[in-house]
């Protein structure tokens, strides 16, 4: 556009210059080698112009035949590279799509077409299409070449880390990771990987480091990257809170003001504050995360702050906490619990029963049994309340990726990720107990003659008393104590039904017929983990660490 504006802009001005002689008439008078030449003023307008032309035309023809034997290589290396271009695009399409053998002939006529040291493409289509026939240690070779390439170091770095992943080569893993945030901090892959490393280890300080070198864009990355800071945080203050107290206070706090609902930093940094008998500063850390999320650790941090404290001391904070969230679970099992502790058992009923009407669970009836036991001593009612513990829903727990922990912990101890334990309710048990439909009325006595009563009872007792868990258990009565109800007898010695008649054995195949049923392998898991034919029969790694 420029351009063509520019020539309408010269011809315009050669116009305006012609006009302006031809407005002027005038003659041009020339004296050379004895002649004089006699010119109007635009006839020799006219023959500069001309003569500049055919100047610049000339020039052009000779300059072109000068250079036609470069134009002419240029151009067949400009196909050629096109044809190269477009065997690499088709390589790379057919290398997402899963086509080895494609990828493998166009990643050689590219080669053929465009020199590697021009196109690392080339070297990443070549790894791909090794993975893709099979051949991980080519595929590995080729990444190991790509580390001396500054532009490709990164791609290298990816691929050795992943294949160290698929091996199970935790400790390679780790240190290709490490490179990669040397040069990149920005790299998410490199950083979770470095940090799980150094969260392994305990290096709380060289995490915090590397979390820190990583340059966070966007709102939700820099959420993220204070989220972890703030557990690396609490589980340096945890590690440190016996032995330096005021260092665990610090930290602590500093991670609970990144988070301020993060229950492990309030409470690492209230046990911290107590003690250094600031027990109010302490207490209203507590307080303000009770009234966000109340947790079971955050009432046990705030009811035992004073070690030297009475059961009504301990109710009194009980009853506070129940007065920051009311209608809560937590807050009627604290009083419950705060209750029976003191002696006050209609009071922890009372909560118990609150408790039980807001969320039933697990721990309220484990606390009605307790209670139970503690005022009244009925040990059929204590059964009772257990029983429905055993059907009731479990309580939350910190769980990471299946494990059920009793204590919060900066990492998962199955995959070793970072902030991976959530306070939520466990998976369903995998085995239930086997149990009937709830009767809490009075078992019906079993009939007995009057002059064995009184001998027979022992044997009722233990025949009532049994449990079963997992698997029907046979209990033996005594000769004397027979029972009357078929009932009780089929619940203390369970029959084996009978097997149906088209399946029994015939003409001696029954060994047969039971290792058919039963097939002595188990079956294999769901994860066949690395393929038998990667698997090196040397145990030297195949990764050169640097």
């Amino acid at each position: 556009m420029f351009r063509i504006l520019f020539y309408l802009v010269v011809v315009f001005l050669l116009g305006l210059g012609f006009a302006w002689l031809a407005e002027r008439p005038g003659d041009l008078v020339v004296t050379f080698a004895g002649y004089r030449y006699e010119v109007s003023l635009m006839v020799a307008a006219v023959a500069i112009v001309a003569i500049v032309a055919a100047v610049m035309i000339l020039w052009w023809l000779i300059r072109s035949i000068w250079t036609s034997p470069y134009t002419v290589a240029r151009y067949f290396r400009v196909r050629r590279r096109d044809r190269g271009y477009q065997a690499l695009s088709t390589g790379m399409i057919a290398a997402g799509a899963g086509d080895g053998g494609l990828a493998r002939r166009m990643s050689q006529q590219a080669a053929k077409l465009i020199s590697s040291d021009q196109e690392p493409l080339i070297h990443l289509l070549d790894a791909q299409a090794a993975l893709l026939d099979g051949d991980r240690q080519a595929a590995r070779d080729k990444f190991t070449a790509m580390l001396d390439d500054p532009e490709m170091r990164l791609l290298g770095l990816r691929g050795l880390y992943l294949e160290a992943e698929r091996l199970g080569e935790r400790e390679a893993a780790r240190h290709y990771a490490e490179r990669a945030v040397e040069n990149a901090p920005q790299l998410e892959w490199a950083v979770n990987a470095a940090l799980e490393g150094k969260t392994g280890e305990g290096d709380w300080d060289g995490a915090l480091k590397l979390l820190d070198s990583r340059r966070a864009t966007g709102k939700d990355a820099r959420e993220s990257v204070a989220g972890r800071r703030a557990v690396l945080l609490t589980a340096k203050a945890m590690d440190v809170l016996d032995a330096d107290p005021q260092a665990a206070r610090t930290t602590a706090l500093e991670a609970h003001k990144l988070r301020p609902d993060f229950v492990p930093a309030a409470v690492t940094a209230a046990r911290a504050l107590f003690r250094q008998n600031e027990l109010r500063k302490g207490s209203k850390v507590l307080e303000t995360v009770w009234k966000k999320e109340p947790h079971p650790e955050v009432a046990d941090a705030y009811i035992h702050a004073r070690p030297g404290d009475s059961t009504q001391d301990r109710l009194a904070r009980a009853k506070k906490l129940q007065s920051l969230k009311r209608n809560n679970v937590e807050s009627a099992l604290v009083v419950g619990r705060a209750a029976l502790d003191a002696g006050e058992y209609r009071l922890a009923r009372e909560s118990c029963e609150a408790a039980a009407r807001l969320g039933p669970r697990e721990s309220v009836y484990l606390l009605m049994a307790d209670i139970e036991e503690a005022e009244t001593g009925d040990q059929g009612r204590v059964r009772q309340w257990l029983a429905k513990a055993l059907r009731a829903p479990r309580d939350p727990a910190w769980v990471a990726d299946g494990y059920v922990a009793e204590r919060w912990a900066p990492v998962s101890p199955v995959t070793g990720k970072l902030d991976a334990f959530e306070w939520r309710m466990p998976m369903e048990r995998l085995a239930q107990v086997v149990e009937g439909e709830e009767d809490f009325s009075p078992a019906p006595a079993i009939a007995a003659p009057k002059e064995e009563e009184e001998a027979d009872e022992p044997a009722k007792v233990e025949a009532e008393t049994v449990v079963i868990e997992a698997e029907p258990v046979e209990v033996e009565k005594p000769k004397e104590a027979e029972p009357a109800d078929a009932a009780a007898e089929a619940v203390a010695k369970p029959e084996k039904p009978e097997p149906p008649a088209e399946t029994a054995p015939v003409n001696g195949q029954k060994a047969a017929s039971a290792k058919k049923d039963n097939p002595a392998k188990p079956p294999l898991p769901d994860d066949p983990g690395v393929d038998p034919d990667d698997k090196d029969s040397s145990t030297q790694s195949p990764f050169r660490l640097f």
